[in-house]
């Protein structure tokens, strides 16, 4: 496991409330904890407020109440400047649309998940040749082959391969947090439990804490312990999901 070196929990969420500007509707969750290299599984309905949960959980969003603290940095207490920073060295994100460059090939996609930060860039590897080598070796792991890797414009890839894909550049460097917002949707079940299996095993590898988001309840077996959102409403279900 990467040392971070404090000892507050991954992630915190105290009194967290969302409301949208000249609308009635808010949202209003659950404080939650994960602890280091914990697998949340996060699940509900459309309109339950599951990638609104990712957005504050990463920075993106600002909550109208409440704080969420990530290996002990407030975000409520952080500038702009400063959230954008430590997402960039301590969080990977996997967008349900993947948001890849279609004109790079996988590799170049891969790499900008360093391009911002040069502690995730240094958690890859000594050398820029280094670096790439570990962008390979997440891209094999992931199951893609070399010569997609290194000759295939990202555009170009059926939606697995670039599922993959956006996986590797969100854990390159070895995040401390994974935020993976409903990326195995477009997959047969099949598909779905062999690439999150694979992705759960780079989260290991790496100690990296997961919170997964998906509307299919079946891959909560893959997870330590489930939350389920209902519409303006979270509600925490202890225990290991079944």
């Amino acid at each position: 496991m990467i040392p971070y070196g404090e000892d507050a929990p991954l992630l915190r969420t105290r009194g967290l409330r969302y409301a949208w500007r000249g609308s009635e509707n808010a949202l209003a969750f659950d404080d939650l904890v994960v602890g280091r290299g914990d697998r949340l599984f996060l699940c509900g309905p459309s309109g339950s407020g599951k990638s609104t949960l990712l957005g504050l959980l990463a920075g993106v969003l600002s909550p109208t109440e409440g704080d969420v603290s990530v290996l002990g940095t407030s975000f409520a207490a952080s500038t702009p400047a400063a959230r954008d920073g430590f997402r960039a060295n301590h969080l990977g994100y996997v967008f349900q649309q993947f948001n890849l460059l279609p004109f790079l090939d996988p590799m170049q996609n891969v790499l900008l998940g360093c391009a911002w930060s040069r502690e995730r860039a240094a958690r890859a590897g000594s050398t820029r040749a280094s670096v790439r080598s570990e962008a390979k070796r997440l891209l094999l792991a992931l199951g893609l082959d070399a010569r997609t890797i290194l000759h295939a414009h990202t555009g170009e890839l059926s939606v697995g391969q670039q599922q993959r894909v956006a996986a590797a550049r969100a854990m390159i460097g070895g995040p401390a947090l994974l935020l993976a917002d409903e990326p195995t949707s477009a997959l047969d079940s099949t598909s779905r439990n062999a690439f999150l299996r694979l992705l759960l095993e780079e989260c290991r590898r790496h100690g990296t804490g997961v919170v997964f988001v998906s509307h299919d309840l079946s891959l909560a077996r893959h997870f330590d312990r489930s939350v389920s959102l209902w519409p303006f409403a979270a509600h925490v279900r202890a225990g290991a999901a079944s």
